[in-house]
């Protein structure tokens, strides 16, 4: 197992152009170490006979069916506009040509 030395933490921090103190880099290097011991842990696992998933819940979406309804009567719904024209809203052109 190859783990993760205060090299490796010191030359991302650069390459992430981050200023770290002595004691955060031997905190990140330890936590790092952790996550790749964890890593190898997961790794010992027997997966063989394990279908792939997405996702470990299964998620189906409520739809709920279609239904006609009666729609809004244009001149009601206008009423309040602050500008209209020909039945529409009209509203501020936003890209000139």
């Amino acid at each position: 197992m190859m783990g993760v030395s205060r090299k490796d933490v010191q030359y991302v921090a650069e390459l992430a152009r981050l200023e770290f103190k002595s004691e955060e880099i031997d905190r990140f290097t330890h936590d790092l170490n952790n996550v790749l011991d964890y890593v190898n842990k997961l790794d010992e696992l027997d997966t063989e006979n394990i279908e792939p998933l997405a996702n470990p819940v299964h998620i189906e979406n409520a739809l709920r069916e279609d239904e006609l309804e009666e729609s809004l009567d244009r001149e009601e719904v206008l009423m309040n506009a602050p500008d209209k024209l020909h039945g529409y809203f009209k509203v501020p052109r936003i890209i000139e040509g």
